[in-house]
């Protein structure tokens, strides 16, 4: 590789391992379809929804707003949280794709961080309850 300039091979290397950890992690743009097969092991009973709004109030709302509609007060700077309502969902909408990011953040930029340190898999599922009932209660899917 003598005279070769060994800058493009590695921005390739750094791009495939971009590639590979947004795989990873569950959280490319479309979806993922291993998160997708995950089924939710929490029963949505007022239990668990009441849970998930409280956790959702403490940890969430900042960002995704009071009703989960992206309009939070605290949301970083030049970032656009996602309606967690709405009938869009760039990262699938499956309870599994959900909890994923959730659990793992929302890349490619992760601006929002995983929850994985934070909240046990209960909470998070708890959550994933809690939005599957704003949504059953009237807002548009």
């Amino acid at each position: 590789m003598r005279g070769m300039s060994k800058g493009p091979v590695i921005r390739l290397v750094g791009l495939a391992v971009g590639v590979f950890a947004m795989r990873a992690s569950g959280q490319q743009m479309g979806g993922n379809p291993d998160a997708k097969k995950m089924k939710n092991p929490v029963a949505a009973t007022p239990e668990s929804i009441a849970a998930g709004q409280k956790t959702f109030e403490k940890y969430c709302k900042f960002c995704h707003g009071p009703d989960a509609k992206g309009d939070g007060p605290m949301a970083p700077k030049d970032t656009h949280p996602s309606n967690l309502i709405d009938d869009k969902w760039d990262r699938g909408s499956s309870d599994g794709e959900i909890f994923m990011v959730i659990s793992e953040g929302a890349g490619p930029k992760f601006q929002m961080k995983g929850f994985k340190s934070k909240l046990t898999e209960q909470e998070m599922w708890n959550v994933v309850n809690y939005l599957r009932s704003l949504a059953a209660k009237g807002a548009s899917r």
